[in-house]
């Protein structure tokens, strides 16, 4: 699996926490940055990371700014692209078996580090449960045509 990454300024602390957690799970990935914790536009980084997955360079994706919401809005507008805003584990859980969501967004201004990784780890090792959520998936991505 690789995971593309990126945060704009407000998520930088909270970025940097999931390359480490993807660095001990050994997973692969690209960061998008920003390397600077100057104030910078979200849809810049977000775009990139949801092209990387629409394009198969990456299998999914984790955006992060203040809230996560902005980043979110901004990567549900490439096409293709299921991005969840999760703050709880539940919802990672369900997000990946129930709505095979190909990235994460998450805001470091709700939730702490050590959650944030349990978050991370379970959306990305959570399967795609497939069966009665395919059409619904479908559904979905009808809406994009």
């Amino acid at each position: 699996m690789k995971i593309a990454i990126s945060s704009d300024h407000g998520g930088n602390n909270l970025r940097k926490e999931m390359v480490n957690l993807l660095n001990e799970m050994g997973i692969e990935y690209k960061d998008f940055g920003p390397h600077t914790d100057d104030s910078v536009d979200y849809p810049d980084y977000a775009t990139p990371v949801a092209e990387a997955v629409v394009n198969g360079e990456a299998d999914r994706g984790i955006l992060i700014c203040g809230t996560g919401i902005g980043m979110s809005i901004a990567a549900n507008k490439v096409k293709g692209i299921r991005c969840a805003l999760v703050h709880d584990v539940f919802s990672a859980k369900a997000t990946r078996g129930h709505n095979d969501s190909n990235i994460l967004a998450m805001g470091e201004r709700v939730v702490g580090a050590g959650l944030a990784r349990e978050i991370a780890k379970t959306w990305l090792t959570e399967e795609f449960e497939g069966g009665r959520h395919e059409k619904r998936v479908q559904k979905i991505t009808d809406l994009e045509k």
